[in-house]
This record gives C-alpha cells, sequence and structure tokens, in this order.
C-alpha cells in the first residue's frame, strides 16, 4: 500500500539528506519524493510516497518526528487530498504519425512543450493511473524519453499542514 506524506521542515542545507537518509537507515522504500520551498522561505516542504502496510506508516512517522527540523508532518489519502505528478514524455512522432499523437494528447489534456522533425514532448500532469495510461497509448509510436516529478499534495478543504504543527502526529493516523 502506498501512503502519501506531506512533511513541513526547516529550510535550511542538510535537511533533505536527513530525511531521505533516516528512510535509507531504517530500510523503508521511497517511491516518490518532491522538494521544494513554501511561500515562507524559511520552510521546506517534502512530499514522500513510501509503501508499506500501516505499522511501517507508523514506524515512518515516529522516526520523522525525531529530526529536529521537522515541523509537521500530515497524512495524504487519496479521499482527503489532490495529488498530482507531472511527466514528460518524448515521442517519435514523425509524418503521418504526428497527427495522431496530438489527438491522444488531447484526450489526456497533455500539453505540446517541444516539437522537431521527429519527435514531439508532451507535458501531463495528474494522478499516476492517468499518467500510466498516457504513457500506454504512446508506447506504440516509441517513447524515446519519459521523467518524472515526485507526487505533490495538498489536503482538500480547510484541513492544512500547520494543524499537525509540533504537536502528537499519531492522532491523524487511523490504523
Amino acid at each position: 500500500m502506498k501512503h502519501v506524506l506531506s512533511i513541513l521542515v526547516h529550510n535550511q542545507p542538510g535537511v533533505l539528506v536527513r530525511v531521505a537518509g533516516m528512510f535509507s537507515r531504517r530500510g523503508f522504500n521511497i517511491h516518490s519524493l518532491a522538494v521544494g520551498t513554501t511561500y515562507d522561505l524559511e520552510s521546506s516542504r517534502i512530499t514522500v510516497v513510501v509503501c508499506g502496510d500501516d505499522g511501517i506508516l507508523e514506524q515512518v512517522i515516529k522516526q520523522l518526528e525525531k529530526l529536529i527540523e521537522v515541523v509537521a508532518i500530515q497524512i495524504l489519502p487519496s479521499e482527503s487530498a489532490v495529488r498530482r505528478g507531472m511527466a514528460m514524455i518524448k515521442v517519435n512522432a514523425g509524418g503521418d504519425k504526428r497527427g495522431e499523437v496530438l489527438k491522444l494528447a488531447d484526450v489526456f489534456r497533455a500539453s505540446v512543450v517541444d516539437v522537431s522533425e521527429h519527435t514531439v514532448t508532451f507535458e501531463i500532469t495528474g494522478d499516476e493511473d492517468k499518467i500510466n495510461a498516457f504513457a500506454d497509448v504512446l508506447a506504440p509510436y516509441k517513447i524515446m524519453e519519459l521523467v518524472r516529478t515526485g507526487l505533490v499534495g495538498l489536503a482538500r478543504g480547510d484541513n492544512t499542514i500547520h494543524q499537525y504543527e509540533r504537536r502528537n502526529f499519531h492522532e491523524q493516523i487511523v490504523l
């Protein structure tokens, strides 16, 4: 089972190494990772997707709580959060293939970000299933390159990560 965690940290050198190092030391696999500063340049947001059962999730959170740079942790379940990734896909699309791949892109609401004589590069955002489905329909046209971002997300409605700042993070876990 995949769990998405949003982690608010102090924006300082080495914080990503400490967070990623904790996963490595404990043998937890990171499925996806995205990091960036927030509107407050003193803080960064790390979105991490970890695979495992609820026990693994609980252990990950306990270990993250021990890191002094961690300000807050929020679980982003699919039913109560907006979660998105982005991918760029370069496909062989010369000649008569070009019209076909452009029609497919339109169905998936993908944007064209580069065109050459023999290739088209698309940008697509959405959940993992949407991006995978788009890659699957492009596969017969020969995908030349594909790159993905890590997942990012925000809780729906009034719920924010700031509700979880330096309090008992385990209150939000339903096991």
